[in-house]
């Protein structure tokens, strides 16, 4: 996760769940992520190809130059990115991964842009997760983006991150607790000497 907006919405989701496989959609508080609301967006599952905008930052419709409310998610992909998000999605809302795509998108052949994008599983009724909360950042701002519209056009890559270690069914099935907790990743500053330029890390013994 390289943009700030989708380590915030990570890092609070995970700390609103407190252990549980997603927290439930009434526990999430805006105001709370107050600073990243523009970038964020709320889907509904209505089918297994249908995940329809509930919610959408102003910032994100601005990029797309269209209100995204009541849009399919799905729509915007063709041919096997379409299926390898729709998949990555189940996983999502039947086992609580978070899916994290890193995507291109196009003004024209010459103004391009990259986005992040990552999706979260919501509790919502009959304790089904159909409700995905996620965030979309572009990794760079050139003066055009958010007055010349964008469309998807290829999934550059895609991620499950399992929260727990590895996917809930499993160590539900074992009775076991997950090999290890995910944790955020550690702070790195660089530190210059003379003409040597060390990478600390912080944490570890200097916090025992």
């Amino acid at each position: 996760m390289k943009q700030r907006t989708i380590q915030t919405l990570y890092a609070y989701w995970n700390d609103v769940r407190a252990g549980r496989i997603a927290p439930r959609r009434l526990e999430i508080e805006p105001s709370r992520i107050g600073s990243i609301l523009p970038e964020t967006f709320m889907l509904e599952r209505a089918a297994p190809a249908n995940y329809q905008f509930r919610l959408a930052g102003t910032r994100l419709c601005e990029i797309f130059g269209t209100e995204l409310r009541g849009a399919n998610m799905l729509a915007a992909w063709t041919g096997s990115d379409r299926a390898a998000i729709a998949a990555d999605l189940a996983s999502t809302c039947a086992q609580g991964a978070a899916t994290l795509l890193n995507v291109e998108a196009e003004a024209d052949t010459t103004r391009r842009i990259r986005l992040e994008i990552i999706m979260l599983p919501l509790m919502h009724a009959n304790n089904t997760m159909d409700r995905v909360i996620g965030a979309m950042s572009a990794l760079t701002s050139p003066h055009w983006l958010g007055y010349e519209p964008v469309t998807i056009k290829r999934l550059i890559d895609h991620t499950l991150i399992w929260p727990d270690g590895r996917p809930r069914l499993l160590i539900e099935r074992t009775g076991r607790e997950a090999p290890f907790r995910a944790s955020p990743p550690p702070v790195v500053r660089m530190v210059k000497s003379e003409r040597r330029l060390f990478r600390v890390f912080d944490g570890g013994r200097g916090k025992a």
